[in-house]
């Protein structure tokens, strides 16, 4: 979903390396004005460590391009997992989409 400047990738089904395609490739799509990124993790069951290591990327090409990240919809063992990692210091974590919303706007 785009809308203006803020684009929301969903993504759904277990993270893995098998995701790069759907995580890496639809970051890669966005258009050039968008600068404000949501990711919805509320359809995804599974993130294994490849899975979580191409969310990091995503997280540092965004910061490279000066684009805010969001994410909305990680379950509480992942929001764990996510805050152990440090990803906080590339994205905030939110429990709704409306929440992230109101984060970016």
């Amino acid at each position: 979903d785009k809308a203006g400047d803020t684009a929301v990738l969903r993504f759904e089904g277990d993270i893995t390396s098998a995701s790069e395609a759907a995580v890496l490739g639809t970051y890669n799509d966005l258009e050039s004005g968008v600068t404000k990124i949501l990711l919805d993790f509320s359809k995804v069951p599974y993130l294994n460590s490849s899975g979580i290591a191409l969310v990091i990327q995503l997280l540092m090409a965004a910061g490279k391009a000066g684009r805010k990240v969001v994410c909305f919809g990680l379950s509480a063992h992942f929001v764990k997992v996510f805050t152990m990692l440090g990803l906080a210091q590339y994205t905030t974590l939110h429990a709704d989409e409306a929440a992230a919303k109101a984060a970016v706007a």
